[in-house]
């Protein structure tokens, strides 16, 4: 289905506005999607970015402002992310003992559990969003999204 007929328009877009306006409607059919999986696990797509970022610590701590730099979403409130996945004991937060000003947050047991047991869902839930794709396709998509943020 065209983005005219998704959004039932009853204009001609012109390619760039139309090019915009699909990217929009994509982001958000992509964000309702990953709504709907993480809320099996009482997780926001968010919160999950904050535990993947902390994983990739390979056991060291961050800091606030390195999660806020990794995050996919960079308005988010990573103060608030972070005092939600503590309440659920994925992570923790303590000051740092060498420098008293710098608050330090790492992935616990249980958080790296939850990423184990999500991982391969989440590549299962990414094969069905792109399945209509092909590898060249694929490809293709990434590179034009990338040339598209070289501004």
């Amino acid at each position: 289905m065209s983005i005219e007929e998704d959004i039932k328009s009853t204009v001609i877009l012109d390619k760039k506005e139309k090019t915009v306006i699909n990217l929009l409607y994509t982001g958000s059919w992509l964000k309702e999607k990953e709504f709907t999986f993480f809320k099996n696990y009482e997780l926001s797509s968010e919160q999950y970015n904050v535990l993947r970022i902390l994983r990739g610590q390979k056991g060291k701590p961050a800091n606030l402002s390195t999660i806020q730099e990794r995050m996919l979403n960079k308005m988010s409130n990573t103060t608030r992310l972070v005092d939600k996945l503590i309440k659920k004991d994925l992570v923790t937060r303590q000051v740092c003992m060498t420098n008293r000003r710098k608050i330090e947050i790492q992935i616990t047991q249980k958080g790296l559990d939850l990423l184990i047991q999500l991982d391969s869902k989440i590549k299962l839930n990414n094969k069905k969003i792109t399945k209509s794709l092909d590898q060249s396709e694929l490809t293709l998509l990434n590179n034009l999204l990338d040339k598209l943020r070289t501004q």
